[in-house]
């Protein structure tokens, strides 16, 4: 391979087209520039291996690209992968898929990105399904013969044994590669995502709590359902529709069913009083009864999914069409945004849906390529039609690919696993994607609140009772638990908001996984003296055949810099947490821990263990009914924990609209310090305007738990 074709096209990445890329890419269907002044913030990079030792051959039908691969090194990414963290040793299979039951790599949200943990990350820019083989195979001139061991007779035998490369089956045409460096694994996803734009900026009522109402719900259940939530005490700030509020669907025609919603904007504006926004559900698939039929039929794939037309949405008319019609009858009316559903395919034996790989639709594209970018299709021409009225929006996915940072979505999944929601939490930090565990039914009251508990400490808090019409008070006993989190999940607004404008900005994700915050070397130093109760640590990821398992601590995740969160399931009462270095505190038990290592915790119902860093400065709110509108401020409380001084930067803005890109927003530093008389002062350094969401601020000094709201 020619070493000299690799270009540095922004600080720390480097590029090489490698032959000729054909069609639109995850990256250059999203437009975005890279933010090379944050960029240029992060520490210097340098390539992470010799350019010669990078491989390029043919093969039948397709190139494959090796890189080197240390013995030990872990690697991550990958996209949106429910069923493990650590990819060495597996193959994956990146194509959009709607039940990634089996741990082949297909998933929602395909991402040919990897990152290892020795600081760098190789990601391959088409809309073709990429194969990577992230050390899973060997060449006979890199098999040693002293590492073949017997099966029948040593214990240690593995069926993948440990490969000194990664191979990359791209598409024979070629495609634009890139290779970013670190040092840090941290430092290589900021970049990663600051080359495709920065992180999305939610509107602060994205963050507060969310329900979805029974699919046939009319305009006067919804109502009540909306009032029920004010009547419990219960925050809320979004009402979903399911697919009844459809004239028809599956397929879909995107028009209001007028029997069930008469007057669509007299409705909408009603929940609108009462603090709630709208957001409605759809697919791509367009019904022979809706008005765009016959205007999207030209403009439409070859072959048809549930009867619907399959639009190219690549066209320029085609997309005009969608904007169009959406923002006369949703946007205009006052929807705040979208549930993108179904974008993704299945191929299960009783439940196969999707155009094929050899669907033929008029820009040239074909079914493989349009099944990869479908979601990220959906996701930019929603997004952009918001951004024209200069209106933040939050919505729901369930397709993306790459280049997905900037975009104001979160993914969800019908598969239903706790235990791989938790998983799919910290996964989702490696890709520039977000994710909601959502919630939807439970077997017992146990069940439900782990479930809840583990919600409001993501990205999108909400519950979806399109199917069985739950509730946060369906089991009684329970509900007093189920209001203290979504209660505190309001009380935590500004301080998740400021983790969002760090995404933004420096490109770091506000939920990631403990590689970001914590060195193979100290990871591993933790786990050498095992559990402070010297129990052995207990294993979450397997090996070939079962064999062996390591411990990925996939199970728990940083929200921001200052709280970890280690969340339980049924049948839970006690767990082991990895601790970074440093003083940690119970976020509302008090309780003291020193880090850097791993202890055991036990948490009745009434908790999840959430851990916050000693001299953390958490900024908070008053638990609302809901996210006040823009104009409106309340207090600010800013919270110090432990007994050292400590920083924290708050972000604010009018939480609503795109003002902040003309400057109007900004940062404020929190500092507590500590007088010779051990009494501690606490100061707010920002702009002299003030901020715009809070009036009056309220320090409370040297917490070593969080006061629940009505104390």
């Amino acid at each position: 391979m020619n070493t000299k074709a690799w270009k540095e096209s922004a600080p720390g990445v480097w590029r090489m087209e490698i032959g000729n890329p054909q069609g639109i890419t995850p990256l250059s269907w999203m437009g975005v520039s890279p933010k090379t002044d944050a960029m240029r913030q992060l520490p210097q990079a340098n390539p992470p291996f010799a350019w010669e030792s990078i491989k390029l051959e043919q093969a039948s039908d397709s190139l494959i690209l090796s890189f080197p691969l240390n013995h030990t090194e872990k690697l991550y990414g990958t996209g949106l992968q429910l069923l493990r963290m650590n990819q060495r040793g597996r193959t994956r299979y990146l194509r959009v898929n709607s039940d990634p039951k089996q741990d082949t790599g297909e998933t929602h949200a395909p991402v040919p990105f990897y990152v290892s943990d020795l600081g760098y990350g190789v990601w391959v820019d088409t809309s073709r399904i990429v194969t990577l083989h992230c050390g899973s195979t060997q060449k006979q001139e890199d098999t040693h013969s002293g590492e073949i061991r017997d099966r029948n007779t040593d214990s240690a035998w593995t069926a993948t044994p440990v490969a000194s490369r990664v191979e990359i089956r791209i598409p024979v045409e070629g495609a634009d590669v890139y290779v970013l460096g670190g040092p840090t694994l941290s430092d290589v996803v900021s970049r990663y995502n600051l080359f495709c734009g920065g992180g999305t900026l939610p509107p602060k009522w994205g963050l507060g709590f969310w329900h979805r109402v029974p699919t046939l719900f009319n305009e006067e259940q919804v109502l009540e359902e909306a009032n029920q939530f004010r009547l419990h005490d219960i925050p809320c700030d979004v009402i979903g529709l399911e697919p009844g509020w459809h004239s028809q669907s599956y397929p879909v025609t995107y028009e209001w069913e007028k029997t069930r919603f008469p007057e669509p904007e007299r409705f909408v504006k009603s929940l609108e009083h009462s603090g709630f926004h709208v957001n409605l559900w759809e697919h791509p698939f367009v019904s022979p009864k809706s008005e765009l039929y016959a205007k999207l039929q030209p403009l439409s794939g070859s072959h048809t999914v549930w009867g619907g037309l399959a639009p190219d949405f690549s066209l320029p008319e085609a997309e005009r069409l969608y904007k169009k019609q959406h923002d006369e009858q949703h946007v205009s009316l006052g929807v705040s945004g979208y549930k993108l559903d179904e974008c993704d395919g299945s191929e299960l034996t009783n439940h196969s849906w999707m155009f094929p790989g050899h669907a033929r639709f008029p820009s040239g594209m074909d079914g493989e390529q349009m099944r990869q970018i479908y979601g990220l299709m959906f996701q930019k021409m929603t997004s952009d039609l918001f951004r024209s009225k200069n209106r933040r929006t939050y919505g729901l996915v369930r397709a993306s690919n790459a280049a997905a940072s900037t975009m104001p979505y979160v993914l969800y999944s019908d598969l239903y696993d706790h235990k791989q929601f938790i998983r799919a939490i910290c996964n989702s930090s490696f890709s520039g994607l977000l994710w909601t565990p959502e919630v939807r039914k439970a077997k017992s009251a146990e069940d439900w609140v782990r479930r809840m508990q583990t919600v409001c400490f993501s990205s999108l808090a909400m519950l979806n009772a399109w199917g069985d019409g739950t509730k946060p008070w369906s089991f009684p006993e329970v509900e007093g638990i189920v209001r203290h989190y979504i209660k505190l999940r309001m009380r935590l607004l500004p301080y998740l908001y400021s983790a969002f404008a760090r995404y933004r900005e420096q490109g770091i994700p506000p939920f990631r996984a403990m590689p970001f915050v914590m060195s193979p070397s100290e990871i591993a130093q933790a786990e050498a003296g095992g559990s402070e109760a010297g129990l052995q640590i207990l294993n979450t990821t397997d090996a070939a055949y079962g064999k062996r398992r390591v411990r990925e601590w996939d199970d728990q995740y940083m929200v921001g810099d200052a709280l970890l969160v280690a969340p339980l399931t049924e049948g839970e009462l006690e767990r082991e947490v990895l601790l970074p270095p440093g003083m940690w505190y119970g976020l509302e038990t008090g309780e003291p821990y020193s880090g850097g290592r791993v202890i055991r915790v036990q948490a009745g119902l009434e908790s999840i263990p959430v851990f916050v860093k000693s001299g953390s400065i958490i900024p908070m709110m008053p638990d609302l009914p809901h996210v006040p509108p823009s104009g409106e401020r309340v207090t600010l409380e800013l919270v110090h924990f432990g007994t050292e001084p400590g920083e924290e930067l708050l972000y604010d803005d009018d939480g609503e609209t795109f003002d902040y890109e003309k400057g109007k927003c900004g940062w404020w530093k929190a500092r507590v310090a500590q007088k010779p008389n051990g009494e501690y002062i606490g100061e707010l350094i920002g702009p002299d305007e003030g901020l715009p969401s809070y009036d009056t601020v309220i320090w409370r000094f040297a917490q070593t738990r969080l006061e629940s709201a009505d104390s």
